[in-house]
């Protein structure tokens, strides 16, 4: 796959139609190769952001591991939620990190669940004692497992801006009361399975984003889980053997990235305008080790490229 500096590839008989942070979307040129609308061909990159920022460093295998992740976890929840998942014959250029999927009309809302207070919600919890409207107890320290997991959606942002936390209120107001319950309810079931079944294989879920769309098909179900799911890129996962409440933990995604931009040897300013640099080679060869590790951890299979 030619995406080294982050371009997409050209796909004989797809469209390019749009680029994110680390995904590429294509429809069918032509209609008789699957209903041209109904299906998109989600193309993982090996791209990595970090603070808002695409990186001019990839990370090797980064997308294949992401799309392997993910279609294992579909298969772990198929009975929790129906999923976007179409085909897996997709283009030679793009084999192991592509699938074809149902078209969606995606919600404009990221479904965060949280098992444990880390990151922006310990900062929201210390300023107001709850995340997103969500009252929690006194005291909590970071990395604190919650009474119980709490749903605490976000308004999705254009690429390069910042998602904004909101209230399940805010989020009926955007999605119909009965969607923003559903959305709720299914976040939360995801969760639950998903941590279960990581406990299992010795990792926490400290938290996890979703992302849900309903199908434009008549007969079909009304909320579907799409785009990514459970991965290092989307979820928060800690070592069981290694957590320790009251501390920040090591996570299985790209914190030697975010650690390392901002550390003195980077010399990048995350609230200037400059761009971040080139990652170094060993940054980026203990990232996609990190990546590996999940993977095989959680499945219980080993990564071959």
């Amino acid at each position: 796959m030619t995406t080294a500096a982050g371009a997409h590839p050209d796909l004989e008989g797809w469209t390019h139609i749009y680029s994110g942070k680390v995904r590429d979307l294509y429809v069918p040129q032509d209609a008789s190769a699957g209903a041209a609308g109904d299906v998109v061909l989600v193309v993982a990159s090996d791209r990595i952001s970090a603070y808002d920022y695409v990186l001019p460093s990839t990370i090797p295998d980064k997308g294949k591991i992401l799309t392997a992740l993910s279609l294992w976890w579909f298969e772990q929840l198929k009975d929790v939620v129906p999923n976007h998942v179409v085909s897996l014959d997709v283009p030679a250029p793009v084999a192991g990190r592509a699938m074809i999927s149902r078209q969606l009309r995606m919600y404009p809302i990221e479904c965060v669940a949280r098992g444990y207070i880390t990151g922006s919600a310990m900062t929201e919890y210390t300023a107001t004692s709850s995340v997103c409207g969500v009252p929690l107890p006194p005291g909590l320290v970071e990395s604190q497992k919650l009474p119980e997991p709490i749903f605490t959606p976000a308004a999705k942002a254009e690429v390069g801006e910042h998602d904004e936390n909101i209230t399940f209120e805010q989020t009926a107001e955007r999605v119909g009361d009965g969607v923003a319950h559903q959305l709720r309810e299914l976040t939360l079931a995801v969760y639950a399975r998903a941590a279960e079944v990581a406990a299992e294989r010795g990792i926490l879920l400290a938290d996890t984003k979703l992302e849900f769309g309903a199908s434009p098909l008549p007969g079909e179900p009304d909320i579907v889980l799409g785009d990514e799911v459970l991965t290092p890129d989307s979820s928060r996962f800690w070592g069981a053997a290694d957590y320790r409440p009251g501390q920040a933990q090591l996570s299985y995604d790209k914190q030697f990235v975010r650690d390392w931009l901002v550390s003195a040897e980077a010399g990048w300013d995350r609230r200037g305008d400059a761009p971040p640099p080139a990652l170094p080679a060993d940054v980026i060869r203990r990232t996609r080790a990190r990546y590996v590790e999940a993977y095989e951890q959680l499945t219980g299979k080993a990564f071959v490229a």
